[in-house]
């Protein structure tokens, strides 16, 4: 279970630092990649560093989600299956915050 927690962490923190980096913000997408190494600190404040920065990348994907969401609607394009997959990623995003407090236990 341990494994899989901070798997989603990684993950959410790799797809948010692609995030950025495709919207051309490379230094948030290098304080991205580097944030899972906070797991190592092994420290209350890490882990709620982490969580902080989850939870504000979950309020992205959302933010992102409604933007393209409209954009796609209002140009009569599909849009769907990107509405399904970013509130995927949204919500591990949400879990992975979620799970770095069981982690503590």
């Amino acid at each position: 279970m341990r494994a899989l927690r901070t798997t989603g962490v990684i993950v959410s923190f790799l797809l948010l630092a692609a995030h950025f980096l495709r919207g051309g913000h490379a230094l948030i997408a290098l304080v991205l990649l580097a944030a899972p190494f906070l797991l190592l600190a092994r420290e209350s404040w890490a882990v709620r560093v982490l969580q902080v920065a989850l939870l504000l990348g979950t309020l992205e994907w959302i933010r992102t989600l409604v933007a393209l969401t409209s954009a796609r609607l209002e140009a009569g394009e599909p849009y769907l299956r990107m509405t399904l997959i970013l509130a995927a990623v949204a919500a591990v995003a949400a879990l992975s915050a979620i799970g770095l407090s069981a982690r503590r236990g």
